[in-house]
């Protein structure tokens, strides 16, 4: 395959994949953990990493189960750390994802707890 023909990944959001009556839970889900429960957020060149409450992890992994469905091109990395300690989700992928997931979610300027 020549430098030509290849295709480069697509960054596009599926907002049906994730059922219509979840789909207001899931977005309210999505901000709360990634605004007003993030204990920190670092730049990533292509991505976002969210540092969170160590309560919080039924919460990420239900927001990655859906989030994976409408987002199919991004990366997500959940990390515990050892003796009850916090949670970190990393959301990468290709070139453009840190603006979508900034745009999606409103996070633009905004770090920790309001």
């Amino acid at each position: 395959m020549n430098a030509d023909s290849q295709q480069l990944p697509v960054i596009a959001c599926v907002p049906d994949a994730i059922d219509a009556a979840d789909r207001e839970s899931h977005f309210e889900l999505a901000r709360t953990l990634l605004s007003s429960c993030t204990t920190s957020r670092e730049t990533l060149s292509n991505g976002l990493a969210f540092r969170l409450p160590p309560n919080s992890l039924e919460a990420v992994a239900r927001f990655v189960a859906n989030e994976r469905k409408c987002c199919p091109f991004m990366t997500f990395d959940i990390k515990v750390e050892p003796n009850g300690g916090a949670v970190s989700l990393s959301m990468t992928g290709p070139t453009g994802t840190r603006e979508v997931i900034e745009a999606e979610l409103g996070l633009q300027g905004r770090c920790g707890c309001q």
